[in-house]
């Protein structure tokens, strides 16, 4: 049940922060720089774009589960009572919440290309 539930979340994990990641870091450094907004401006800017981008990276979870699926992960052949029992609830919402951070530490990986350019930007002002 466990692992069920947290392999789909790594993957959703994974996209979500990589996609907001890459994408926050462009929209700010295009559009702030050409706008020549305030660095608080931007943050509140890419805070109401990082809400968009989740919502767009929401729709691929179902993509991740059928992938998960594909993969070969089967559904616990669980009867009704044990579904419903406390451990096994327990289980499901712990395979989802250490697997979207596992997916999420992991979907960190655009910052390793990102540094160079902040590095400029901070030595132009």
């Amino acid at each position: 049940v466990f692992f069920h539930n947290a392999l789909p979340f790594v993957g959703f994990g994974f996209l979500d922060n990589a996609i907001m990641i890459a994408a926050g870091t462009q929209i700010e450094l295009s559009i702030g720089i050409v706008l020549g907004i305030s660095t608080m401006a931007g943050k509140r800017y890419q805070i109401q774009n990082c809400l968009f981008l989740f919502s767009c990276s929401s729709s691929l979870a179902g993509y991740v589960e059928a992938l998960a699926s594909r993969l070969g992960l089967s559904i616990p052949d669980l009867t009704p009572k044990q579904a419903d029992m406390w451990q096994t609830r327990l289980s499901a919402h712990l395979g989802k919440a250490i697997g979207v951070t596992v997916g999420c530490i992991l979907g960190m990986f655009p910052l390793l290309f990102f540094g160079d350019e902040e590095e400029k930007l901070e030595e132009k002002n």
